[in-house]
């Protein structure tokens, strides 16, 4: 998606008669999201405007050359700043992808190929821009067939127009091989970047390859499940993007300094639902182990370990992928700096007490740094969707007190950009302002990139889950937790959990028998719940809203009451209520909501819904301005005559 297009001529034309920016927001607003930074807006002027436009003022530069500005790269919520295409000297299709950087002080890390510089008041640390623009000419490379069957020459480049600091920091020769890749043009070498661009660019195209990149074929998306043996196996699967990279540039560096020193370290990685957290923590593992650590990657979510080894027991024994693969209280009596590296996903999930019967250890955060030399907790607290779950920043700074891990030895770095939900940073916005967990500026809808819709019947959710999952089993049915686990049904389909009567809607919670629900060809037939469900994702997700969660006196509004009895996720919040009622509140609409938004954040294409409570069901139609048509006939009226009743449990069926 391209936000701008012109031929160099009409984009000249375009900032001489003053109308670039307003064409692109309007544009943006259209394709991207209905608010606009004022630093982005800064960033069309200073940049792609008054700088750029000088730089292309040159008679050499073909006329009909194309211009792009803001490029969303495919399936991320990351955009290229500028692309100049055109033809070279043999007539070969060629676009320069151009990094715009405001940047006027950049100092070094020490950590390679990232750089430390001032944005929005602080110091930060971001990869050097070389660095940076190489990674998004690899992964259009990667996902872009007409870049590859049409063989268009990508050549980047960095533009920081404001640098002129001594000495040239950015130009160090500490970062030699990114800048031989993607040169860098800072202020006061507008010429320079002129004859760069005039090296390449001999004559135009009159845009044609801007459309091939815009609108040709786009590869699949990758799915991390169907990629974990390729990366365990140290193949680069996915293309690690701007914060990416800084997280695991700083963590292979920390976890080589624990390793030579033997002093413990801890980073903490910040990072809500699509951010790549579980992509970091594989290739991670993957490295580590290459360089001879004892590296173990950590989860509370037994689907999620179940689901990995599953597709790694094809090609690996079964000792070598448990020795990678651990439960979060797999460190009790796990003497102290036993392992190198410990990498725990999913770290808002890690509970006080270990073991079956929640009696073991005293605390898992705790036996984690204990255990490790370096340790890394990947978080994201809107995730925390039980009692239980004790995983917070907080939470983990005491104890790394407690072991001195402090200044140089632990660091918080956070992951911005968006993989997941077809890259749509505003869809996430989106689900926090609507299910009222913050406010953001996406009252008004979010980009048109991802597919969702709320449906008037459950039977409508599932024909559509099962259209899509005809294609390559990655679609499924999920459903906040309102329904009880019927004993005498865990393994078996045809004993429905989930009853909607006025629809004569039935299935079957996932299965007890089988760990590996994400994966398994016929469990598109029952509902997952979020411990089968967090931590992975799907192509599709249609997820059925109980009465948990209501839409009253225009407000969301929470009914801990309406869980099912055999939900264990809120043991303990009846007692809590009655010791403090304002606290148990609280906890209880927090876990509520964050159950859902998880849920609603599995689907990388889309996302089907349906509402028990009418209310709710008008609100979101209402906030996506969504207007109600039937994609597939669904007959209400079917026939379950082979629904049976149990009597309710208090088993739990599967966590």
């Amino acid at each position: 998606m391209i936000v701008y297009k012109a031929t160099k001529q009409s984009y000249l034309n375009d900032v001489l008669n003053n109308v670039l920016i307003t064409k692109i927001e309007l544009e943006y607003r259209k394709k991207i999201k209905d608010y606009i930074d004022l630093g982005e807006e800064r960033s069309w002027i200073n940049s792609a405007q008054s700088y750029m436009s000088v730089v292309l003022q040159d008679n050499e530069i073909p006329d009909n050359c194309g211009i792009a500005i803001e490029y969303k790269i495919p399936y991320t919520s990351n955009r290229i700043d500028f692309i100049i295409t055109g033809r070279d000297s043999k007539e070969n299709d060629v676009g320069i992808v151009i990094e715009l950087k405001q940047w006027s002080h950049v100092q070094s890390t020490g950590v390679d190929g990232i750089v430390e510089t001032w944005l929005n008041g602080s110091l930060k640390e971001k990869p050097h821009p070389s660095c940076q623009v190489i990674a998004y000419r690899d992964y259009i490379r990667d996902y872009n067939q007409s870049v590859q069957q049409d063989r268009i020459e990508l050549v980047p480049c960095v533009y920081a127009h404001n640098y002129n600091e001594k000495p040239p920091v950015l130009l160090s020769d500490e970062y030699k091989e990114y800048i031989d890749q993607a040169p860098v043009f800072i202020s006061g070498e507008a010429v320079k970047l002129r004859n760069f661009i005039k090296k390449y660019v001999k004559s135009g195209d009159n845009g044609k390859i801007l459309y091939e990149i815009e609108d040709g074929k786009i590869r699949p998306s990758k799915s991390l499940q169907d990629s974990i043996l390729r990366m365990v196996k140290g193949n680069k699967e996915f293309n690690l993007l701007d914060n990416q990279q800084v997280v695991y540039k700083n963590a292979m560096k920390m976890a080589r300094l624990s390793k030579k020193d033997n002093k413990k370290r801890c980073l903490i990685v910040k990072g809500g639902p699509g951010t790549g957290k579980t992509v970091l923590a594989i290739n991670l593992l993957a490295d580590l182990t290459k360089d001879d650590m004892v590296c173990h990657y950590v989860t509370k979510n037994a689907a999620v370990r179940s689901v990995f080894k599953a597709k790694l027991h094809k090609e690996m024994k079964y000792h070598a992928i448990d020795n990678m693969f651990k439960g979060s209280g797999t460190y009790v009596d796990v003497e102290s700096n036993a392992i190198d590296a410990i990498l725990v996903d999913e770290a808002h999930r890690l509970n006080a007490k270990s073991g079956i019967f929640q009696n073991m250890g005293e605390n898992q955060i705790k036996e984690i740094i204990k255990a490790s030399k370096f340790s890394i907790f990947f978080i994201d607290e809107t995730q925390r969707v039980t009692l239980k779950d004790i995983g917070t920043i907080d939470e983990i700074e005491k104890f790394l007190h407690q072991f001195g891990i402090v200044g140089e030895y632990q660091k918080i770095l956070e992951l911005e950009s968006q993989f997941r939900c077809n890259g749509s940073d505003g869809y996430l916005a989106w689900l926090d302002d609507v299910l009222e967990i913050r406010k953001t500026a996406n009252s008004n809808g979010f980009d048109l990139d991802y597919k969702i819709k709320v449906c008037n019947s459950p039977n409508e959710v599932r024909e559509m889950i099962f259209e899509e999952n005809k294609k390559n089993n990655k679609s499924r049915l999920v459903a906040g937790y309102c329904w009880d686990w019927i004993k005498e049904g865990k393994n078996k389909t045809n004993v429905y959990d989930i009853t909607i009567p006025e629809h004569n809607f039935a299935m079957s919670w996932n299965l007890g028998n089988s760990q590996t629900w994400a994966i398994d060809p016929e469990s598109v037939n029952e509902v997952g719940c979020i411990h089968t469900a967090q931590g992975l994702e799907f192509d599709y997700v249609g997820v059925i809203i109980g009465d948990d969660l209501r839409y009253e006196n225009n407000k969301i509004v929470t009914d801990v009451t309406k869980r099912a009895k055999t939900d264990q996720s809120i043991k303990g919040i009846k007692k809590l209520s009655k010791q403090n009622p304002e606290k148990a509140k609280k906890i209880a609409d927090e876990i509520i909501k964050n159950t859902y938004k998880t849920l609603m954040t599995r689907g990388q294409k889309g996302c089907y819904i349906y509402c028990t409570d009418k209310n709710l069901a008008e609100y979101l139609k209402k906030r996506l301005n969504q207007k109600d048509e039937i994609t597939y006939p669904i007959d209400d009226n079917e026939n379950y005559s082979d629904l049976k009743v149990a009597e309710e449990s208090e088993e739990y069926r599967y966590e």
